[in-house]
């Protein structure tokens, strides 16, 4: 069974991304409130699916969950589009993408708080998921709307839908 490293370290940043200090992912999961910066990469088909993971059952948050097609914590000294590409290609065997930035802020739970800097692609093959998840599949919009609110997802991923893509701004 795969476990999170909580003795992997993070950068701690401030809410405009600069890089403060340090902390090892089990700080950051704590409930501590330290503002830690992370990729997340919405990645759809020609006919405007969208890309969702399932979060394997090992994972210290949301595990088993439907999430965000790649998301990941930008290791410390790493930059945000070296970390998008390092979890893209980890994640789905994605390489050449063209990624657009849609939205940097910030997300906090019960257990962490983040700095997520959200990128979009549309790619004409399909992901290959790694074996750091639980598979993945294209989700049509009428079937991320339906299923909102009932526990298949994130919390991270559907207000991530809603404020991009449900908000009348990004809509597909």
């Amino acid at each position: 069974m795969n476990k999170d490293n909580g003795n992997e370290i993070f950068p701690l940043v401030d809410e405009q991304g600069n890089v403060i200090g340090s902390a090892t992912r089990s700080e950051c999961h704590s409930g501590s409130g330290l503002l830690h910066p992370v990729v997340h990469l919405h990645v759809f088909d020609s006919e405007g699916r969208l890309y969702l993971q399932r979060r394997p059952l090992w994972k210290d948050i949301q595990p088993g969950k439907w999430d965000t097609a790649v998301g990941g914590h930008i290791d410390y000294g790493e930059d945000t589009l070296c970390a998008l590409r390092r979890e893209a290609r980890e994640e789905l065997g994605l390489e050449d993408f063209e990624a657009r930035v849609l939205r940097r802020y910030i997300f906090e739970s019960e257990r962490e708080r983040e700095l997520v800097n959200a990128y979009r692609t549309t790619i004409s093959s399909t992901p290959t998921p790694s074996d750091e998840l639980d598979g993945g599949r294209f989700w049509s919009r009428t079937e991320i709307i339906n299923s909102i609110g009932n526990g298949v997802f994130t919390p991270n991923f559907e207000s991530e839908y809603i404020m991009l893509f449900n908000s009348g701004q990004n809509k597909l």
